[in-house]
């Protein structure tokens, strides 16, 4: 086995252990400043991803006997969760203050549950895809009830857990009935077979159990029920990390799922899909609109943006991955720079109620101009990254309408769901500037790091939105080992 395949996951895992044990010998003050050198970290990981890893030629990128693969797809993702951690960690120092204890361990969970991300966008196997889903979430059992003194935050960790156990039985129960019929935890291997027992309700039950429990971590209709209520009660910086980094792995695994192990049957599918699809994009924008809280609101517009992401799957074409990808970059860095303005401005608030930002505009120019480009590219308006993502998403779905006329009102769903979304997007800008709450104008200080994170979101929204083309070609080279 070539050592460097794993390079990812072992400098981030040797990271967090290096934090934990430097806890050990370094005062309490210095403590808070962990979170910036473990950013500092994964930064120099980045790196060298970026410059120094030779990626091996396709026939000998795969480790654990086909389990693990290191693939332009896997490595796309590894990358994107390098970012997204960075930015996160970043936020958790910001937060820091609202912890009375274990700061530390909270930088280090961030950094296992990014190891837990790094192999899901390896797994080529069962086996590996339920542990990596399993690292994931049982360190966001912990990150999402962390502020143990508040009762929100350790209901959030409790609806996390039960809805989670849930999710994993029916993974576990799926892919032991997958495996009893086809004799195989490999991706490639099921495939092979998978044409043999694509009309067997067995190997296909399991299939429908498996697609649940990946639905539970994308926050798909029906297993969205937990994500407003984890969003509201959860840490700030474990809201942000939950809604991008578990999503985006989410989506990687079911991309590897539906077009690696199982294509055949994925194109049976399509009805299911679309369904799916169109509840969910239309349950996230309806149920955002009645909601006060920024946490809970945002969690509503995950739903409906698990939806979005799922015409690109639904539309089973090459387009539709690769607008998969190029969403999912957009989505990055707007969520992450909605949570650092949340953040910053309501962490010392006893609620996250969306009328703390009143007066945002006087207190601070930079954090009421991003939430106001969030906002906007959430919803999906040029010349921001959100405008293009929800273009491509449609474009993939429009082009399959000669072969299923289904797909024209899917895509009609699509555009509903958009409108929708104008509403409650424009409330929270209708807030910043226009509200009619007495604000309290204290100025709101930001620091150098946070204001480098906030800059860098905001140079992703416009650089995405404006100059689609060098992540396009990113996205449909990463795509490429996906079948269709």
């Amino acid at each position: 086995m070539n050592t460097y395949l794993l390079s990812h996951e072992l400098l981030v895992l040797a990271l967090g252990l290096a934090l934990l044990l430097a806890d050990l010998w370094a005062p309490a003050s210095f403590r808070r400043n962990f979170g910036y050198l473990a950013a500092v970290g994964l930064g120099l990981i980045l790196l060298y991803s970026l410059f120094g890893l030779n990626t091996p030629p396709a026939d000998a990128n795969s480790a654990f006997g086909g389990m693990f693969v290191l693939d332009s797809l896997a490595l796309f993702f590894k990358r994107f969760f390098l970012i997204a951690a960075i930015i996160v960690l970043v936020i958790s120092v910001e937060f820091s203050d609202c912890f009375h204890a274990g700061i530390t361990e909270f930088y280090a969970l961030i950094l296992f549950a990014l190891t837990g991300m790094l192999l899901a966008a390896s797994a080529n196997d069962f086996a590996l895809l339920f542990v990596s889903l399993e690292l994931i979430t049982i360190t966001f059992y912990v990150l999402s009830s962390f502020q143990r003194s508040r009762s929100a935050s350790l209901e959030a960790g409790v609806k996390y857990l039960i809805i989670g156990a849930l999710s994993t039985g029916f993974t576990v129960f799926g892919i032991a009935l997958v495996y009893g019929i086809s004799n195989h935890f490999n991706f490639n291997q099921i495939a092979s077979v998978a044409a043999q027992h694509r009309d067997n309700p067995i190997f296909l039950f399991g299939l429908l159990l498996i697609l649940g429990g990946l639905g539970f971590k994308i926050s798909a209709f029906p297993f969205q029920i937990w994500t407003p209520d984890v969003y509201q009660g959860a840490p700030t910086p474990a809201a942000a990390f939950l809604a991008i980094g578990s999503k985006a792995a989410g989506f990687a695994l079911l991309l590897r799922f539906l077009f690696t192990a199982v294509p055949e049957v994925t194109t049976r599918w399509s009805g299911v899909l679309m369904l799916l699809t169109a509840v969910t994009i239309l349950y996230g924008n309806l149920c955002a609109i009645p909601q006060r809280n920024l946490k809970r609101l945002l969690g509503y517009s995950s739903i409906s943006h698990a939806g979005y992401l799922l015409l690109g799957i639904t539309a089973f074409s090459r387009s539709g991955q690769s607008a998969v990808l190029y969403y999912l970059s957009g989505y990055l860095f707007t969520v992450l720079a909605a949570f650092t303005v949340i953040c910053l401005v309501l962490r010392r608030l006893e609620t996250d109620d969306i009328s703390g930002l009143a007066g945002l505009n006087q207190r601070s120019p930079l954090l009421a101009t991003t939430m106001t480009l969030a906002m906007v590219s959430l919803a999906g308006i040029p010349p921001l990254a959100g405008f293009f993502g929800k273009l491509l998403l449609l474009k993939s779905v429009i082009e399959q309408v000669g072969t299923n006329g289904s797909y024209f009102w899917l895509a009609i769903v699509a555009i509903v769901g958009v409108v929708i979304s104008f509403y409650y997007y424009f409330g929270v800008i209708r807030a910043i500037y226009w509200s009619e709450e007495t604000p309290d104008l204290t100025p709101i200080p930001v620091s150098l790091p946070a204001r480098m994170a906030i800059y860098g979101c905001l140079a992703g929204m416009f650089f995405l939105g404006m100059f689609p083309g060098p992540m396009l070609n990113l996205a449909d080279s990463a795509v490429k080992f996906l079948k269709l």
